[in-house]
């Protein structure tokens, strides 16, 4: 939100630094993100003189250009070429000087330089009024009043206009602040705390009288819940056109465009008091009668902007006898607004439900200025005022007469309302006791009434412009905002509680697992959980009557929750496949979302996507394309790290891949993936293989937490190892030899290795040489030769028994 310095200062007269004004109102919770200088005219006219043309002749080398002589009024004429066809003797002129930096029509700087024109000094140049920014003339040069000084600065003959504007980044909540007034009030009562006592200046209404009763518009509100209030009348004999020029600047400086006076009167005043208005040309209201109702569902309407629109049944619409004029809050009609040849105009100032004003801006896909102030809450006492402030405002700039009584429908009063704060919650809430006179001195600057003071708080009234007040907490919120939250103290003393976790929990687990996917060189992302119901035709896994739909979605690509994470995947992947980004691994932890009869389920998830090279391309690695092995090993090592074991696998059964396999635990899915099918691919314009792989990360999550971690005391006693050298059938294997040395001895062996193979020359026909390590260790004592003996003899024994074995 956009602020001018110069129309605060309207509300406020203060001298305050624009840096100072900007931190103070940081400071009240209106933060400002940055100050930008407006200026009138570009430049502001900095190096533009008065120059007095004391000799124009010819040029001697171009029919069209002359060769003039101008004073500046610093004692030393300058010689500059100039090709206007009005430049003249005697003439009195607007002067760029050298080194002056000027500015084209799209705002590009350039700089006036000396330099020759067939072949003649020029020192300056002599401008029209559109090179200056003053106008849109480039019929000749500007003549001035020829009893200006040579020298004058053109900044001081035409009032450039130079402001500072504050870029406010404004929370939702304070709708109370969308406008200069709510801005000044806050400014305001920052400044009452600092001790600066200055008076909130608002425009006066006193001079409003009807001039006559010569066209009366009738409103009926048929919908009194979404228009609480209703307030218009008329005025007749205007004259539309250009805006005067401090109406331009105000518009221009927060970034609007002018259009005509009296449309800009109805923007002027809504950023100025923050009350949309709506101007409409009452010679178009059929019937002179304004009813606020809403019409049937698919109803045609054409916005401003000339885009045909389909209406809903719950649009509340401005409509006269037989037409609807405009989108109630929302957007003005096409052929119902004011225009050049306009002379007479109905206007309006309302209250509109903001609920049913933000359902209608997003169902038509419309963000307007009425309506971003509607759907947040205005001040609905502020109605009247505001109709007959820019009645004035139309008045002096349109000329007209008032031509009709107000018409006022307000029906049911809004109550203020009303909160009893107690001392003892706004002490324990801040921190610090704040003294009671600071306490009501604060509410007081902003405005909030108090009715009763006793030992124990303050019984008080809100405004009706502060919707977003309603509870004790946020008064004592605005309380401390002024007070200033760097004037509470910071404690000496810092608790904190240590709550009891698990090692089982969700993030921990996923930290895990996302460094080990990040180590093999996996990028994780974050898709939106809003999908298109589109891919519901790609797969049986997505059912329509599961979806869970969005009620008022920002778009159709965006209306329903996903069943399925592989389509938001695919759109990363095309994404970066169509920026020449072709070898990609990602990874996401997300949720699936399905409606049943009796309830709505979320199930976690994470997810795995990889196509293209294994690796980039180097002349010292080995590459290749990733295939169903390396997914299928990436998984494995995933689910080793989490300490899953003892799966049973099966092909998947998913029809959005061609080829797959699934995990089990007993009857609970642990993952599956695979190849994802060429019909999903080319529906996502997918042009190579893609692998997918989707874990349930609610069951494993489940099965890591049943897992039971065995361990036992460290060995207090030395190991042993002994090896035997072997020579066995071809058709012994190692496994053979390692399950019967542990059942010959089970008590002091603990591991058997192979650390050699042999086969070939010097070893008889269909043998071979095996060499085994053999570790032992007794856990209550130090083994002694004799018993290490004993057990190698044992484990020789069984070997040459049970497979003829021989040492060698």
């Amino acid at each position: 939100m956009k602020i001018s310095y110069n129309w605060l200062k309207q509300f406020i007269n203060t001298d305050l630094e624009v840096e100072k004004a900007g931190e103070l109102l940081t400071d009240l919770g209106l933060e400002v993100e940055g100050i930008e200088p407006f200026e009138s005219v570009k430049g502001g006219l900095k190096g533009i003189v008065v120059g007095h043309v004391t000799e124009c002749e010819q040029h001697p080398n171009a029919d069209r250009l002359k060769l003039t002589k101008v004073d500046l009024g610093n004692g030393s004429p300058v010689q500059i070429v100039c090709g206007a066809p009005n430049v003249a003797k005697g003439q009195k002129v607007p002067v760029a000087t050298v080194g002056t930096t000027l500015y084209d029509k799209d705002g590009a700087p350039w700089e006036i330089k000396k330099g020759k024109i067939r072949g003649e000094v020029s020192m300056g140049m002599i401008c029209a009024e559109d090179e200056l920014g003053l106008g849109e003339s480039h019929d000749g040069i500007m003549v001035l009043d020829e009893t200006l000084a040579p020298g004058t600065p053109c900044a001081d003959l035409f009032k450039v206009e130079n402001d500072q504007v504050f870029e406010i980044g404004l929370t939702p909540n304070r709708a109370d602040a969308m406008s200069h007034y709510g801005v000044a009030r806050d400014l305001r009562a920052g400044l009452l705390q600092q001790g600066k006592h200055l008076e909130l200046i608002t425009p006066s209404v006193s001079s409003f009288h009807v001039d006559n009763r010569t066209l009366r518009v009738d409103v009926e509100v048929k919908d009194k819940k979404l228009c609480p209030r209703y307030c218009g009348l008329t005025i007749t004999g205007v004259r539309v056109s250009e805006s005067p020029e401090w109406l331009k600047n105000r518009l221009l400086a927060i970034g609007i465009a002018p259009k005509n006076n009296v449309v800009d009167v109805t923007n002027y005043v809504l950023h100025e008091l923050g009350q949309p208005l709506h101007a409409f040309d009452a010679a178009k209201i059929d019937g002179n009668k304004i009813e606020v109702k809403t019409l049937e569902e698919g109803t045609k309407f054409v916005t401003l902007d000339e885009v045909e629109r389909e209406l809903s049944a719950e649009d509340l619409m401005i409509c006269d006898k037989s037409k609807p004029l405009c989108i109630a809050g929302v957007f003005g009609g096409l052929h119902s607004g004011v225009t050049e040849s306009t002379n007479q105009v109905f206007l309006e100032s309302a209250y509109f439900d903001p609920v049913s004003v933000r359902k209608t801006a997003k169902r038509h896909g419309l963000n307007t200025d009425a309506s971003f102030r509607f759907e947040r809450g205005i001040d609905i006492n502020l109605t009247k005022y505001s109709l007959l402030r820019a009645a004035l405002l139309i008045k002096e700039v349109a000329g007209g007469n008032i031509s009709s009584d107000v018409e006022d429908i307000y029906p049911v009063k809004f109550e203020d309302f009303q909160v009893f704060l107690t001392f003892d919650k706004i002490h324990n809430l801040i921190g610090q006791e704040i003294p009671t006179e600071t306490i009501k001195a604060i509410l007081t600057s902003l405005e909030i009434k108090i009715n009763n003071v006793t030992e124990s708080g303050i019984g008080l009234t809100i405004p009706s412009y502060r919707v977003d007040v309603q509870r004790e907490v946020d008064v004592i919120e605005e309380i401390l905002r002024v007070y200033g939250y760097n004037n509470v103290e910071a404690s000496q003393k810092f608790n904190a509680s240590v709550a009891p976790t698990s090692r089982f929990e969700d993030h921990k687990i996923s930290n895990i697992a996302g460094d080990l996917l990040a180590s093999r060189g996996f990028y994780e992302i974050m898709a939106n959980s809003l999908t298109s119901p589109k891919y519901g035709e790609l797969t049986d896994t997505i059912r329509e009557e599961h979806q869970v739909k969005i009620i008022n979605p920002l778009s159709n690509e965006l209306s329903v929750l996903r069943q399925n994470m592989l389509f938001s995947g695919l759109e990363a992947l095309s994404y970066n496949i169509n920026r020449r980004n072709g070898d990609i691994k990602l990874f996401e932890f997300g949720k699936t979302y399905d409606r049943f009869e009796d309830k709505r389920k979320e199930t976690k998830h994470l997810t795995m996507f990889v196509t293209g090279e294994q690796h980039r391309e180097s002349w010292n690695v080995k590459s290749g394309p990733s295939d169903f092995f390396y997914l299928k090993g990436t998984i494995e090592l995933l689910l080793e790290r989490l300490g899953i074991s003892g799966l049973k696998s099966k092909p998947a059964k998913e029809d959005y891949l061609s080829e797959g396999l699934s995990y089990h635990a007993g009857k609970i899915p642990v993952v599956s993936f695979g190849l994802v099918s060429k019909k999903i691919l080319k529906a996502t314009e997918i042009k190579q293989n893609v692998l997918y792989a989707s874990l349930n990360w609610d069951n494993i999550l489940m099965l890591i937490s049943r897992k039971q971690v065995l361990f036992e005391d460290i060995p207090k006693f030395p190991e042993v190892r002994r090896d035997l050298a072997l020579l066995i059938d071809d058709s012994v294997s190692f496994n053979d030899l390692y399950q019967t040395a542990m059942q010959s001895e089970r008590k002091l062996l603990k591991e058997v290795h192979l650390f050699d193979v042999y086969q070939g020359k010097n070893l008889p026909e269909g043998k071979k040489s095996y060499a085994l390590s053999f570790i032992l260790r007794d856990d209550v004592k130090t083994l002694n030769d004799k018993q290490i003996d004993k057990v190698m003899q044992k484990l020789q024994n069984s070997f040459e028994k049970q497979f003829n074995a021989s040492l060698r």
